[in-house]
């Protein structure tokens, strides 16, 4: 007999998060494995949340990206078309 069930911990016990069709009585063995149910924000997802709480700066130019090189190293603009 294979089940799969979505349990959660509260701290002290699993709680089913469904119902549970299960025998009353036998010896049973679990593997746990993390789910990912997008309720948890990613690690990615928790950094655009911080960036985003950043001030953005209205003097910082528009070119940033297309002329990095520039602005990390002094080297001259390019003349992208």
């Amino acid at each position: 007999m294979t089940k799969r069930l979505k349990v959660r911990y509260d701290g002290r016990v699993l709680v089913p998060q469904g119902p549970v069709d299960l025998p009353q009585g036998p010896l049973l063995e679990v593997d746990l494995h993390p789910v990912d149910d997008g309720s948890e924000p990613t690690g990615l997802s928790k950094l655009a949340d911080e960036l985003a709480k950043l001030p953005s700066d209205p003097d910082s130019p528009t070119d940033m990206a297309a002329q990095h090189d520039h602005y990390l190293y002094g080297t001259p603009k390019r003349d992208d078309p």
